[in-house]
C-alpha cells in the first residue's frame, strides 16, 4: 500500500481515537532485554509530563474507526456520516517501530470501533501487541483497549503483551447507558473488567512463589466515562466510581466532558457542552478519595448531589463539617490534617516529620509550604497570630474566593507589565 494512502488512515483513525483520554501509562516497569526497542518505566504517556517534568508520547489511534454499533454519543457510531479506514494488524506494528525509531513516541495507545463482533476485533488488537512485543522485541509502553464483551482466553492474552487495560464505560448508570446505546450492555463492559482484575490477582500470587511467572498487565486497569451527555448529577457519576474503584481494583477513572459532534434528540443540544471546571471538580474529588481518605458519601451525597464550581470539594467539605475544626496541626493525626483545606500530602508529612523535633508555628508552615490563605482558618497551632474562630462558613469562604481573585488580579497584572 502507498505511503499515501497509510498516511491519510492516520489521519483518520489518529483524529477518532482523541475522544479517549485513558491513556496514562503509570505503573509498569518493562526492563529492555536481549538489546530491543524501548523500555517502559513508571511514567506518564501520550503527551503528558513526568515528576521530573519531561514530556512523553505515544502512538494513539485506532484499529479502525468502522462499528457495528450505533451510539448516540460517539463520533464512529455507524449512522455517523464520516471518513472510514481500517488499519490492517502489521501497518499498526510498523507504525508503531517506525515512530518509535524517529523518536517520536514511547509506546502505543491502541483502541477500536467494533467490527464484526467483540472477539474479532479484540483478537487484531492483541495479534498487534503480541508481534510487536514477539517479533519486534519491543519493550515500550503498550495500551490496549478491552473490547466489551470479548472472551475471557482473548482477555488473559492481551494482558500478557499490554502494560495496561481499559474498557470504558461510557455513561455512569445503567439507565444512561440504554437511552444512549441501546445495543450495549453494561454486563459487557464488567465482563473484561473482572477477567482482568482476577487476573492480576492471580499473578501476584504466583510471582510470590515462582519469580519467572510473566507479567500480566502491570500497569493494571481503567476506565472513562462521558459526563454530560445523559444527565446523570455528580453524586451518581461518583458513586459509580467509587464502585469500580473498589470492585475492580482499577489504577484510574478518567472523566470526559461530553462534547456535541452531531445532532441526536437523546443528546444535550450543540453548544451545551461541559465545562472544564467541572470535570477538574470530578478529578479533584477523586483524588479525595485515593490519596486523602474521604468516602465518596462525605462530598457527594442525597443532599449534596452535585460539586460546587466556585471552591473545590475539600474545601466544601470543610465549610458544611465546620464543627471539626480547627484542628491542632501539632497533634492533629494524619487522617484530620488531610481534610485540612490548604494541607497537600507533602505537606501533610512535612507537619508529621517536623514535629517530631518541635512545636510547629505560622512560620514553620509557611516554610513547609502549607497554603495559609486556606489553612489560618481551620488550623491552631503554638503561635496564634493568625487564628480567626468567630467567622461563619459563609464568611471564611468569601474571604478565601476575595483572596483568590486577588492572587489572580495581581498574577494578571505581572503578565500584562511582563509582556507590555
Amino acid at each position: 500500500m502507498s505511503f499515501e494512502r497509510i498516511k491519510e488512515k492516520l489521519n483518520i483513525l489518529a483524529d477518532a481515537a482523541k475522544y479517549d483520554v485513558s491513556c496514562a501509562s503509570s505503573g509498569s516497569n518493562r526492563a529492555n532485554t536481549n538489546k530491543g526497542l524501548g523500555d517502559a518505566t513508571g511514567m506518564g504517556i501520550c503527551h503528558t509530563y513526568t515528576e521530573d517534568g519531561r514530556c512523553v508520547s505515544l502512538l494513539k489511534i485506532l484499529l479502525t474507526n468502522h462499528c457495528i454499533f450505533d451510539c448516540a454519543y460517539c463520533v464512529t457510531r455507524k449512522s455517523n456520516d464520516i471518513k472510514r479506514a481500517a488499519f490492517k494488524v502489521q501497518e499498526v506494528v510498523d507504525l508503531t517501530i517506525n515512530f518509535y525509531r524517529r523518536n517520536y513516541i514511547e509506546g502505543l495507545f491502541l483502541s477500536s470501533g467494533i467490527f464484526k463482533n467483540a472477539d474479532y476485533t479484540m483478537e487484531r488488537l492483541v495479534l498487534v501487541a503480541k508481534k510487536l512485543r514477539l517479533e519486534e522485541n519491543f519493550n515500550g509502553y503498550i495500551h490496549l483497549k478491552s473490547i466489551p464483551g470479548a472472551s475471557d482466553e482473548l482477555m488473559r492474552e492481551a494482558g500478557l503483551y499490554a502494560d495496561r487495560l481499559s474498557v470504558n464505560i461510557e455513561i455512569p448508570t445503567r439507565e444512561g447507558l440504554k437511552k444512549l446505546a441501546p445495543d450495549k450492555k453494561r454486563e459487557d463492559f464488567i465482563k473484561p473488567m473482572k477477567k482482568v482484575k482476577n487476573e492480576i490477582i492471580q499473578y501476584k500470587s504466583e510471582k510470590k512463589i515462582i519469580r519467572s511467572t510473566p507479567k500480566y498487565a502491570p500497569a493494571g486497569q481503567s476506565t472513562q466515562m462521558i459526563i454530560g451527555a445523559s444527565g446523570e448529577n455528580d453524586y451518581q457519576i461518583m458513586t459509580a466510581s467509587h464502585f469500580f474503584y473498589k470492585k475492580f481494583n482499577l489504577k484510574r477513572v478518567y472523566y470526559s466532558g461530553y462534547v456535541p459532534i452531531s445532532y441526536d434528540s437523546r443528546l444535550p443540544q450543540i453548544g451545551t457542552e461541559v465545562p472544564m471546571l467541572r470535570e477538574n471538580r470530578l478529578y479533584q474529588t477523586d483524588w479525595l478519595m485515593r490519596f486523602y481518605g474521604f468516602h465518596v458519601h462525605e462530598i457527594v451525597n442525597e443532599t449534596h448531589q452535585h460539586l460546587e464550581l466556585d471552591i473545590d470539594p475539600k474545601l466544601a467539605w470543610a465549610l458544611r463539617n465546620i464543627h471539626e475544626f480547627p484542628v491542632d496541626v501539632n497533634r492533629a493525626d494524619k487522617r484530620m490534617l488531610a481534610r485540612v483545606p490548604g494541607l497537600g500530602m507533602t505537606s501533610v508529612h512535612k507537619i508529621l516529620q517536623a514535629r517530631k523535633f518541635r512545636q510547629l508555628n505560622w512560620d514553620h508552615l509557611k516554610r513547609i509550604g502549607v497554603a495559609l490563605n486556606r489553612a489560618q482558618y481551620f488550623l491552631v497551632c503554638s503561635s496564634g497570630i493568625f487564628e480567626r474562630r468567630d467567622l461563619e462558613p459563609a464568611t471564611i469562604k468569601g474571604l478565601i474566593l476575595q483572596n483568590s481573585a486577588s492572587k489572580y488580579r495581581l498574577a494578571t497584572s505581572n503578565q500584562l507589565n511582563l509582556f507590555g
